[in-house]
């Protein structure tokens, strides 16, 4: 009967050991701790481009500030915590995307490489990015909703300060929803007073916004990566070039031309979100035709500059940490299962 659990506890421990196993759970961690080192980094621009894009909200379309401009008024009015604000839900956010976007698409490359190698090509990196981000979405939409009204808010005094502005159906002197003083906090209020819709308000336009990002971002970098691959064997045999750096560079690429693309996508999910219980747009196309209308091709792609501000070094970052990690971890936690293999190996037969 030992011997038999023995071999059991043995098997088992060979099958996780095995290389050739889809699940590359490395990718997850790596993701999740590459999503929060680039948010954590670049959460001021975010703030900026948060602010510029839900501008139509609170004051109306007309007046609406530019981009130094917003940046000296966020410093003025609420100095550095300003820019800080809802840094808590969106470093939790980019975990849980972060980890199912890399891990599913690490996982899925594994899986069609091994089964089904026909199958391989960049619309395939596409849909593989398009499915990882669908799966964090359910973490990270909340946070999302979170974080972008705790960047709207700025300081208390700033936000019970807002007046009512044109048609926004507010009462005169009263803010659309209560001061978040944090993350939690913010989360009870909103289940509260919306529910879990509020918490997940704009749900689908982050998927309209996200899916098409993800899968472009992944396309772009494996592309880029090919096309690096292929002047590195004919113009540069001999060179080594450092993964994390390869990362770095393509990387920033791939997001920054991957959020210019979705920009519009991007404000049309900021102003749903940002709205709460005073209803501006009743819904996405419904957002889509107003935007259109009282701000053209403009309004659409508000706050492209500091997207794609955000998303070059965020995606160069994210791209450059996962690399490191797979180049100083995953080589040493290979050799760390070969050695267990081996011993599991003796210990069997020696059981035999």
């Amino acid at each position: 009967m030992a011997a038999h659990s023995s071999t059991s506890s043995n098997n088992r421990a060979l099958r996780t050991a095995n290389s050739n196993q889809f699940f590359e759970w490395r990718e997850f961690v790596w993701g999740a701790i590459a999503g929060a080192f680039g948010e954590g980094i670049m959460h001021p621009i975010d703030t900026i481009k948060t602010r510029i894009q839900s501008q139509a909200i609170l004051y109306g379309s007309q007046n609406q500030k530019s981009l130094l401009h917003m940046v000296q008024s966020v410093w003025k009015i609420d100095g550095l915590k300003g820019f800080y604000r809802g840094i808590a839900p969106g470093v939790t956010g980019s975990l849980a995307t972060g980890a199912t976007y890399f891990g599913v698409i690490e996982s899925s490359k594994k899986w069609i490489e091994e089964r089904h190698p026909n199958l391989d090509g960049h619309w395939v990196h596409f849909i593989a990015g398009a499915v990882g981000d669908t799966l964090g979405s359910f973490v990270y939409v909340p946070c999302e909703v979170m974080k972008q009204r705790m960047q709207v808010q700025g300081t208390r005094s700033s936000w019970n300060s807002l007046p009512m502005k044109n048609n926004i159906s507010m009462n005169p002197g009263r803010p659309m929803y209560g001061y978040y003083s944090g993350m939690f906090q913010a989360g009870r209020s909103i289940l509260k007073e919306q529910g879990l819709r509020g918490l997940y308000a704009g749900y689908w336009s982050t998927l309209a916004r996200d899916v098409p990002f993800a899968g472009l971002m992944v396309m772009f970098y494996e592309a880029l990566k090919d096309f690096t691959e292929f002047g590195k064997r004919r113009w540069m045999p001999n060179s080594d070039v450092n993964s994390s750096l390869e990362g770095l560079v393509l990387g920033g690429l791939a997001g920054g031309m991957s959020a210019y693309l979705t920009t519009p996508l991007d404000v049309i999910k900021t102003r749903i979100q940002v709205q709460g219980s005073t209803l501006r747009y009743n819904g996405w196309f419904d957002a889509v035709r107003t935007i259109w209308r009282s701000e053209g091709t403009k309004g659409m792609f508000r706050g492209s500059i500091p997207r794609i501000t955000w998303y070059i070094p965020a995606s160069a970052l994210t791209f450059m940490a996962v690399e490191f990690l797979r180049d100083h971890f995953n080589e040493r936690l290979d050799v760390k299962y070969k050695n267990e293999a081996a011993t599991l190996l003796v210990d069997r037969r020696g059981t035999l």
